[in-house]
């Protein structure tokens, strides 16, 4: 199926501005819609989200999530991972080294002295092979070769972005590997209740609640010390619902650590691998609330702590703390902590993810 009309993009932006041609792979820009006609719009390139337009309370459109306008933009942002899909292995590996089958693996170093969410060209940096199915469906199929950033196996990856009469982006992984290798694929989308804007407001009046009692203390180069810890008595207790902003700036060691929050929670789950909530955010002013739900162990909480104020699409800047990450995930360096969950794919296994934001208005 060909993109919908781009005239009607509530978005405003034009395919042409996403089309390029990278080694010989096209990108392009898909528009997904709801009954309602409301959009979320996603390119290729990463499979990035570039817009999602979501009314208030009084019914106005705005695009709450972080993006950009053309795909030159996309490539050349300064926040490589800017609401793009994260692979093969969504945050970080202490030291870039871990094994696997008896044999020591090395993964590019791109993170202090740690390897970030794939390397150094994740799949954030990759041409997705793109299949529009219909107005509110996305395919992105995605072949990982062997030895790509030093990972083991070659893997077949495919995405399903769905855009319900709900409201919800239900964003589905599959994955399979034909050698023993480590899996663990995440949607790093930039959240603004708000809307974007020039300066897009902060996130610190947002109402915050997450379906977690311990969290992941870090290391100062962000690696999770292998402590399991209780929120409670602590700025990560999130499980009553209060503000962002509150005790962001805490006199706490963790915050120090993460210049904020930067922290994977560990999700309250009655069986693993349960479709059950994660978390709730909800914008006092426009009164926009977006929940999340996953099968995944852990979600990251990330506060958005090192923007600058750069630009994004239509003149908006995205200043510190601009927006608000949920990605949902296994926990970070789980290859080097076997009491984790197990983020290991075997050849005759597949690996499953379903995570969805769902938008809605208080």
């Amino acid at each position: 199926m060909t993109n919908t009309n781009e005239k009607q993009n509530l978005c405003g932006l034009k395919r042409k501005d996403f089309q390029t041609n990278i080694n010989g792979k096209e990108t392009d820009l898909y528009i997904l819609r709801n009954k309602q006609n409301y959009e979320v719009a996603i390119t290729n390139y990463g499979g990035a989200l570039v817009a999602i337009m979501v009314p208030d309370k009084n019914g106005n459109l705005a695009n709450i999530i972080q993006g950009h306008d053309n795909i030159q933009d996309v490539i050349n942002s300064p926040e490589p991972y800017l609401s793009t899909l994260i692979g093969r292995y969504g945050n970080r590996i202490c030291k870039g080294t871990f094994q696997l089958h008896g044999k020591e693996y090395k993964l590019p170093i791109n993170n202090g002295p740690n390897s970030l969410h794939g390397g150094k060209e994740g799949f954030n940096a990759k041409i997705w092979d793109a299949l529009q199915m219909n107005e509110n469906t996305l395919v992105l199929n995605y072949i990982s070769a062997y030895g790509e950033e030093g990972f083991s196996g070659e893997v077949k990856v495919t995405v399903i972005y769905t855009f319900t009469d709900n409201n919800e982006l239900v964003i589905d992984y599959m994955a399979t590997t034909n050698k023993k290798t480590i899996i663990n694929l995440t949607s790093h989308g930039f959240f603004s209740l708000s809307g974007i804007a020039n300066p897009t407001p902060t996130i610190d009046n947002l109402v915050c609640e997450i379906n977690a009692d311990f969290y992941l203390p870090i290391d100062e180069t962000s690696i999770p010390t292998g402590e399991i810890r209780f929120v409670k008595d602590t700025p990560f207790d999130f499980r009553t619902p209060k503000k962002v902003g509150q005790d962001i700036d805490a006199d706490n060691e963790q915050i120090k650590n993460g210049a904020g929050y930067d922290h994977c929670y560990v999700l309250n789950k009655k069986e693993v691998g349960e479709l059950s909530f994660a978390a709730k955010i909800t914008e006092p002013v426009s009164g926009r609330t977006m929940e999340v739900y996953t099968t995944e162990p852990g979600v990251q909480l990330y506060t958005d702590n090192w923007a600058d104020g750069y630009k994004g699409q239509n003149g908006a800047t995205f200043s510190k703390r601009s927006g608000i990450c949920f990605e949902a995930q296994h926990f970070p360096d789980s290859p080097n902590r076997p009491y984790f969950p197990s983020v290991v794919l075997n050849p005759n296994e597949q690996y499953k993810q379903k995570t969805i934001y769902k938008f809605g208005i208080q």
